[in-house]
């Protein structure tokens, strides 16, 4: 009887204790923070090449199946860098395989007014910094349906023929349809924006950079 009476009692004890004992306050669960976005960064220029240069696209316009697209080449190096003629564009396909283009200087057969009058190409010497520019012209034409239409996924540009070609990097795909023509600009100086579409070509285009009035 004691000990059961002293159990009873200890029981007893402890649940008066626990009765006693204060609920533990509990502290506020705050949200997490939402996470910060980060900041929007425009994509870096490409690489300044070994030979000093960068070619980049400035944007293509399209009028009635008429495509122009700006070219920029701008003197990264630290030397002078020269010019003189027309770049020697070529285009890959989706696989990386070469497209077989004729390459047309000032691109009469495509449209007129796109380089005219023709002078000859000038010389152009680019300082560190300075920049000059040249424009592609095609048309997006299927005029034979046995022809498989060609587009162009990758471009790759030489300052002029013989000088090592660069990658040129693409908004979109040159579409030639099944012309397999390519019209070019020859150089000129350029103190344009570095990033503006040409104005879209309206017979005839004005596609190329504007020329420095000196030359």
């Amino acid at each position: 009887m004691r000990t059961t009476a002293a159990r009873i009692g200890a029981l007893a004890g402890v649940a008066l204790v626990a009765a006693c004992t204060p609920a533990p306050t509990p502290h506020p669960v705050s949200a997490p923070a939402p996470p910060t976005p980060a900041p929007r960064t425009s994509p870096p220029p490409p690489a300044c090449s070994p030979d000093g240069i960068r070619i980049i696209e400035l944007g293509v316009s399209a009028a009635m199946g008429l495509r122009a697209m700006g070219l920029e080449l701008v003197n990264c190096g630290d030397r002078p860098y020269e010019l003189r003629g027309y770049p020697a564009p070529r285009l890959r396909d989706a696989d990386g395989d070469p497209i077989a283009v004729q390459i047309i200087p000032g691109a009469r057969p495509i449209t007129s007014g796109f380089d005219q009058p023709p002078p000859p190409p000038a010389r152009l010497v680019l300082r560190p910094g300075e920049r000059a520019g040249a424009a592609l012209l095609w048309r997006n034409l299927v005029t034979d349906a046995t022809v498989v239409a060609s587009n162009g996924a990758y471009l790759d540009v030489a300052p002029l023929p013989g000088r090592p070609a660069h990658p040129v990097e693409l908004d979109g795909p040159i579409d030639l349809g099944n012309t397999g023509r390519l019209g070019v600009s020859a150089w000129k100086r350029y103190d344009g924006p570095t990033a503006t579409n040409p104005p879209a070509p309206s017979g005839p285009p004005s596609t190329a950079p504007n020329p420095d009035s000196r030359l």
